[in-house]
């Protein structure tokens, strides 16, 4: 996953090795954890939740923990889960494209530029 700034300038990269976590900065800094969550927040100060992703990038709860979803794919799809508000802004093709994860002051705006089938 590349993470950049709202002017599309690399801020970081995570990759997954094994059973680990890499997060390598724009300065060449390099971080490694188990967790990714723990991950993100040493190295940005603050927790990207990349354990749900997988299912809210493609416009679902997470089916192990409690969830409030209103609207449907398309009109005004939320995503209410483990403190973060996921609102999805714009579908293409039937799959979300982008979308906004808040939670407590921080804003996270998500695009899905490829789909690998």
């Amino acid at each position: 996953m590349l993470i950049t700034s709202p002017i599309g300038q690399g801020i970081a990269r995570i990759t997954r090795e094994g059973e680990r976590f890499r997060l390598v900065t724009a300065d060449k800094t390099e971080y490694r954890a188990a967790d990714a969550e723990d991950l993100t927040d040493q190295a940005l100060g603050w927790r990207l939740p990349l354990a749900s992703l997988p299912d809210w990038v493609q416009g679902r709860a997470s089916l192990d923990r409690p969830a409030l979803v209103t609207g449907r794919a398309g009109e005004g799809l939320e995503i209410r889960q483990d403190g973060w508000r996921v609102a999805y802004e714009e579908f293409r093709e039937g799959r979300p494209f982008r979308l906004r994860l808040m939670r407590e002051g921080l804003e996270i705006r998500l695009v899905v530029d490829r789909w690998a089938d």
